[in-house]
């Protein structure tokens, strides 16, 4: 029996199948296409009409390969969105969370909801592209659209619309936008009616595993099959943590991409005054366990970089270099300078320079500079969660693509001074599929499909510590 896991990234999707053998998860990847932003008409969005061509096009590789899926269930990123016409078409372009529409829009919705009691209602971490700014953005620049739109849906959630016919919000996925109540898990409607936003764009909100329904006539005619829309862990992190491979209650993380989004899970949101202050946010997570975490920038730093001086280079072959140098300059990962500069290289030479630190020359230099601050900004946050907490943790799982950044998990393992456990690489598919299966019934809970976890993929251990740092 397989299950079909759509991934999409901020740079790239993927179709994996997965299936159960002797108790074991098994994946295959049978189609990867490209993502991106875009420049139109001087937004940055993205091109949904493009992405829905290529999730038809992997599914319709199932049938060609005579693989067909139980079910399929779509994961992306969070906060972005789309608007819904009374027809169920969309509403002009999704714009995009780089963006730069929400500048000074903080400003606009704090003068509705201060911050500390908007965190209070929320627990959810400052990000100036959440939705709640992208909708005061465009209640402020296009407030027509806004009135007569119909509907609201997250990117994952439109993908399950036009594949099911069905309108529905998933949880974790609503929660990245900060407009959802930690205690009612649902939106929260008097923030909504403060905020002026329509409460009619707001659908229902549903649990990771609910099943939408089949694929519409149409959709089944073109890929040549038909079989149940699963509502995954649509949040892409919310996916990856949930394939976290350990027996702990509250694990220490960091899913590693584009974004490194490092924490724990609680039972409850703790939206304290000293979450915020360490900027923390409670996102939901599977089973409505929530996601302590903070959001660091991640990979994203090295993606550009490789993109702008890093040629034909690998990311493997860009590790080698970075650890053949010595330079010891540090930069904060989490200034949003480095949010969507113009130049990486040319910002985190400039943050180098205006500390009067060493300035990085070339591939090798700038990434090693990245990479040690990566492990610092790592070590502290470790150390602010066990200050919040008041756990100790004795090790820290690494999922997702960075995962395989081997020079990097050794810096972290030294910054942080315990051993770190990488793997697996695809947890985000993973943790897709397990919540597929799950609802299904071949796995049990969250539980078993983590011990599956564990038993399915390679786990590999880090304990040296960095000469860096």
């Amino acid at each position: 029996m397989y299950y079909l896991a759509i991934d999409i990234g901020a740079s790239s999707g993927r179709h994996i199948l997965g299936r159960l053998n002797n108790g074991s998860m098994e994946l295959e990847e049978i189609h990867r296409f490209p993502n991106g932003m875009v420049e139109k008409d001087g937004r940055r969005v993205w091109d949904v009409d493009e992405l829905f061509t290529q999730i038809k096009a992997g599914m319709k590789k199932c049938k060609e390969a005579g693989k067909i899926p139980v079910s399929v269930g779509v994961d992306t990123w969070g906060v972005d969105f789309v608007l819904l016409d009374r027809q169920g078409q969309r509403m002009g372009d999704a714009v995009a969370y780089r963006d730069g529409r929400t500048g000074g829009m903080d400003l606009e919705v704090y003068k509705v909801i201060g911050e500390e009691e908007l965190y209070q209602r929320t627990g959810i971490q400052k990000q100036i592209f959440n939705t709640i700014y992208q909708l005061m953005a465009l209640q402020k620049q296009d407030r027509q659209q806004m009135e007569d739109a119909e509907a609201l849906l997250m990117m994952p959630d439109y993908f399950h619309y036009l594949l099911s016919g069905r309108m529905a919000t998933e949880y974790t996925n609503a929660t990245t936008g900060q407009l959802v109540s930690p205690e009612t898990k649902d939106w929260d409607y008097e923030l909504i009616r403060r905020l002026g936003y329509p409460e009619k764009l707001f659908q229902k909100i549903l649990p990771p595993g609910t099943v939408l329904g089949d694929l519409k006539k149409e959709v089944q005619e073109e890929v040549g099959f038909n079989c149940k829309v699963v509502l995954p862990a649509t949040h892409d992190t919310a996916s990856a943590v949930a394939a976290v491979p350990t027996d702990s209650d509250f694990p220490l993380y960091i899913s590693s991409g584009t974004w490194s989004l490092m924490g724990t899970e609680l039972a409850e949101a703790d939206c304290s005054a000293a979450s915020m202050q360490h900027n923390l946010t409670n996102e939901g997570g599977y089973d409505y366990r929530f996601r302590f975490l903070k959001n660091i920038m991640g990979l994203w730093m090295i993606q550009s970089v490789k993109k702008e001086i890093g040629g034909s280079l690998s990311f493997e072959q860009i590790c080698g270099l970075a650890e053949k140098c010595t330079i010891s300059s540090i930069v904060d990962c989490n200034d949003d300078r480095f949010l969507a500069p113009g130049n990486m290289t040319a910002e985190v030479q400039a943050a180098c320079r205006e500390s009067g630190q060493q300035v990085p020359e070339g591939i090798g230099e700038t990434a090693c500079v990245i990479y040690n601050s990566l492990a610092r900004c790592y070590a502290e946050t470790i150390r602010e969660l066990g200050t919040i907490t008041g756990q100790a943790y004795s090790g820290i799982h690494i999922v997702g693509g960075g995962s395989n950044a081997d020079y990097l998990n050794r810096l972290t393992a030294g910054a942080a001074g315990v051993p770190v456990y990488a793997g697996p690489a695809e947890a985000t598919a993973i943790g897709n599929l397990m919540v597929q299966m799950i609802s299904e019934g071949d796995l049990s809970d969250l539980k078993s499909g983590r011990a599956c976890v564990r038993q399915s993929f390679e786990i590999k251990e880090y304990r040296q510590r960095s000469k860096q740092l």
